[in-house]
């Protein structure tokens, strides 16, 4: 069995191209994928060769954990069948090709207990669930507060955005310093980080990844405030101690 892949060869040397997949077990799925997302954080370090050391990396790979599709066939110690809607994220099921993290192809497979069943319906907006349950997690659980500010409005900005306001918590403040995607935001409010003034924000999350924004937003907490570290960063994170000992910062 084969499928069309996405195949990075090495770091900008991108491709498309036929890979024979594993034969599926009992436990396994097969699912021909209609969408598959990409990162602009993670998936982006690959294409432009900065990711550091991760498990499993190796070229060449399949990108991809922001996959949904059908499945097509169904071994018979699963709890699918065929016709069922899956998100999957990613698989390694390619002879000749790192699977990492392997959803970017037209047909993938993979062990059922790692699929998720989602309602039909959803369409392209099934493949955002990991990223949406990157999101939740950065919220939920003990001792963690809702965002009062947000740094970055791509899609994980946005999802915790929304996030927040369906838990029923005040609209957060939404940073973002590029004009275009300033725009799409459902119930709060995206500015220039440049037009606020504010420095007594209690609970600060960035999305946007970049290793050097602590200095900033340290600057912008109440003293005890929390920075949540919720972007993927390609460098060491480095911040001014002092200024982050005068506030008692925390940092999650």
């Amino acid at each position: 069995m084969n499928a069309t892949a996405v195949i990075l060869s090495g770091p900008k040397e991108l491709a498309l191209g036929q890979l024979e997949l594993n034969a599926p077990g009992d436990d396994d799925i097969v699912v021909d994928v209609s969408h598959s997302g990409i990162s602009t954080g993670t998936e982006k370090l690959f294409w432009d060769g900065r990711m550091p050391p991760f498990p499993g990396m190796g070229y060449p790979l399949v990108p991809g954990y922001e996959a949904t599709g059908e499945v097509v066939e169904a071994g018979r110690g699963t709890n699918l069948i065929p016709g069922d809607r899956v998100f999957v994220p990613g698989a390694n099921c390619y002879e000749g090709a790192f699977g990492l993290f392997g959803g970017a192809s037209s047909r993938l497979v993979t062990a059922a207990n790692r699929a998720v069943k989602i309602d039909s319906t959803l369409g392209a907006e099934g493949a955002l669930l990991a990223l949406a349950a990157t999101a939740r997690h950065s919220m939920a659980g003990l001792d963690k507060a809702m965002p009062e500010l947000i740094v970055g409005h791509g899609v994980l900005g946005r999802l915790l955005a929304r996030l927040t306001i369906a838990a029923g918590a005040p609209a957060p403040t939404v940073w973002e310093i590029d004009p275009a995607r300033r725009t799409g935001a459902k119930g709060y409010e995206v500015n220039d980080p440049e037009t606020d003034g504010r420095r007594d924000y209690r609970t600060i999350y960035d999305a946007s990844g970049a290793p050097d924004v602590l200095n900033q937003l340290n600057g912008r907490i109440v003293k005890g405030g929390e920075v949540v570290l919720a972007g993927f960063y390609p460098g060491d994170i480095t911040f001014g101690f002092v200024p982050a000992f005068m506030k008692e910062a925390r940092l999650r």
